[in-house]
């Protein structure tokens, strides 16, 4: 089995998890989850009084995903802090991720790697990405977003069960933990794929490795 040039990983916790704040959790993630928002941008209209409308608007910057497009098709080149732009935000994403899925109470960190094990390699674009490629791979990768589509709802009463099973016992089952870890892996490399665009290789349909 080839290894897809996307890695990811989640180190199962092997010890109880802290009970209370895996029942508040849906609570305790809204802080860091508001700092990614102020990273990643938010806009949001609101209807007012007297058929009046209000705009709330939070800058930022998400996934670099147009300017590498362009860079990509008109100069065959992926400046190396865009690159590690895209590779850490999405690292940082996956934290956040893991901490509302159940599977870390370790608050996540903005910058420190944590449990949780994103890589990708740097493209040599000349040789590894194709100059059109990037205008196409959003439709090449529909078939991944029906199957991420009913993957999610799996995994959303896959982690519904982890909550029950971590207020009583402590632990979050490894069958179930192994279920959303290839979920979110499935999810990483379809974005690694299509939006942060590090490779031209279709990406597998599989949960594991």
């Amino acid at each position: 089995m080839n290894e897809y040039p996307v890695k990811f990983a989640v180190d199962y916790p092997e010890r109880e998890l802290n009970r209370l704040t895996s029942f508040f959790r849906i609570f305790t993630v809204i802080p860091i989850a508001i700092v990614f928002t102020a990273i990643t941008g938010y806009s949001n209209t609101y209807d007012g009084v007297d058929d009046t409308t209000v705009t709330v608007v939070v800058s930022g910057i998400g996934i670099l995903f147009l300017p590498v497009l362009l860079l990509i098709l008109f100069r065959k080149k992926y400046p190396r802090w865009w690159f590690d732009w895209n590779l850490q935000l999405q690292s940082f994403a996956n934290r956040i991720g893991v901490y509302a899925l159940l599977m870390d109470d370790r608050y996540p960190s903005t910058d420190e790697e944590q449990g949780v094990h994103l890589a990708y390699p740097y493209p040599d674009v000349e040789r590894d990405l194709g100059r059109g490629m990037p205008l196409v791979k959003w439709l090449l990768a529909i078939p991944h977003y029906v199957v991420l589509f009913f993957l999610y709802i799996g995994a959303f009463f896959a982690v519904i069960a982890a909550w029950f099973a971590i207020l009583f016992t402590g632990r979050y089952p490894r069958g179930i933990f192994d279920f959303v870890e290839g979920v979110l892996r499935w999810h990483n490399r379809v974005v690694g794929y299509t939006f942060a665009l590090v490779t031209d290789e279709y990406p597998p349909f599989r949960l594991g490795p």
